[in-house]
């Protein structure tokens, strides 16, 4: 019975991914900061968004075929929500689950935006969707709604950079 338990559990998680993947929330800008400075051979896109964001949920689409498409490649999504820490449980998990999101969720609930807006890009206004798109050769932040031509096309002139 026991085994029959963990067997059960464990084909739930793995058809559920999607649910049963740990959202980590950071509570300060400090603590995510690591996320923005990485310097190997990926390409990371992290993309700044809420559920109460109807831009961001209208490219959620294009960020599930971008992580779809270079599944083998050196590329690594980093979905960054602004919703509240309290809203974790119930907006961002269902949220996630409805959009069938695989890509890595986080939280950032630091409330004292204007300090750190800056730091992740001098040209953002704090608007959102707002994605960072960086390599150890490049960096820009796009305040804009992707199509997913407009992502690839990004992408694949970061990806050729020496």
């Amino acid at each position: 019975m026991k085994k029959l338990l963990i067997l059960t559990s464990l084909l739930f998680s793995v058809h559920t991914g999607i649910i049963a993947q740990q959202i980590p929330v950071y509570d300060s800008f400090e603590a995510y900061r690591f996320h923005l400075e990485k310097n190997n051979d990926t390409t990371y896109v992290i993309n700044f968004w809420a559920t109460y964001c109807a831009p961001c949920i209208k490219e959620m689409p294009v960020f599930r075929k971008l992580e779809k498409n270079y599944a083998d490649e050196p590329l690594q999504i980093i979905l960054t929500s602004l919703d509240f820490k309290g809203d974790v449980k119930e907006r961002v998990r269902t949220f996630m689950k409805r959009h069938k999101i695989r890509s890595r969720v986080v939280v950032l609930d630091d409330p004292d935006s204007n300090s750190w807006i800056d730091k992740v890009s001098a040209n953002w206004s704090g608007a959102l969707p707002a994605t960072l798109i960086y390599n150890k050769h490049s960096r820009q932040l796009y305040e804009k709604t992707f199509t997913y031509p407009e992502l690839k096309n990004i992408i694949e002139s970061k990806m050729r950079k020496p």
